[in-house]
């Protein structure tokens, strides 16, 4: 049995990811991994859809997962890690539950989805793991889900060596400002530490981005010009100047009392 493995699947990249997968290739089952078992049941799949209601930031949801897998033994062709999220609060203002809830399902729930669906991937099977332009640098204001996220893509390239000889690719996808739910949560509070975004991109643009670049064995896929200058010039520039030319665009600067 052929499928694909979406987690986040109830919105956002997720949903996405599941749409041009289902347009592009066949599987027999597609497994959408969520919490809220309400948006699994609306999705339209070409292929046979087995939705998994789990919340992945609790660990007992990967008991379940592992359970099914030893099972059904599948052939994961294509494993998609979007579950995710953030806050644009400063360590001050962000609660330790949210604090440690991002590090939980953006770290935590990846590695572990990884590493149990390791055994049930073949030759010529990709995984995509969802990064950010926040995996490139450090990013104040938003300090637990940026560097959640460069775990994600330091994670991504190393894992893409070590399965290199087994024919399994893997990239990590580092859009932009995209527009998702993600800012619904982000931004839940009346007040939020981030306000400027400069480009806001499309999911279906960055998905298809994305599955190009990993027809193609890139390592890590980045979607538009601009977001790809930047990821070069954080690489050039010291960290202290690309955190001060962020915090002046959100009205952030030593004037406004962050030093």
């Amino acid at each position: 049995m052929k499928i694909a493995v979406i987690t986040g699947a109830s919105s956002g990249m997720g949903k996405e990811f599941i749409l041009q997968l289902d347009r592009a290739e066949a599987y027999d089952e597609i497994w959408v991994i969520a919490r809220r078992r309400e948006r699994l049941e609306e999705l339209e799949t070409r292929a046979k859809k087995r939705i998994l209601p789990l919340d992945l930031s609790r660990k007992e949801s990967y008991a379940v997962y592992k359970a099914l897998l030893e099972e059904l033994k599948p052939e994961i062709r294509t494993l998609v890690n979007a579950a995710g999220y953030g806050k644009f609060e400063t360590v001050e203002e962000i609660s330790l539950e949210d604090a440690l809830g991002i590090i939980d399902l953006n770290c935590k729930a990846l590695v572990a989805v990884t590493q149990l669906s390791l055994n049930y991937l073949t030759r010529g099977s990709h995984i995509y793991n969802m990064g950010s332009l926040s995996s490139f640098q450090p990013v104040p204001l938003m300090n637990s889900y940026a560097s959640s996220k460069a775990l994600v893509l330091s994670y991504s390239r190393a894992l893409g060596k070590e399965l290199e000889d087994r024919g399994i690719g893997v990239t990590c996808v580092c859009p932009g400002w995209v527009t998702t739910e993600f800012f619904d949560r982000a931004q839940e509070k009346d007040r939020h530490s981030v306000n400027y975004f400069n480009v806001l991109w499309k999911p279906e643009d960055v998905v298809a981005k994305a599955l190009r670049d990993g027809a193609k064995g890139k390592a890590v896929s980045v979607l538009g010009a601009s977001v790809r200058l930047q990821v070069l010039a954080v690489k050039l520039l010291p960290h202290e100047l690309v955190m001060r030319i962020w915090l002046n665009q959100q009205g952030k600067g030593k004037k406004s009392g962050v030093k």
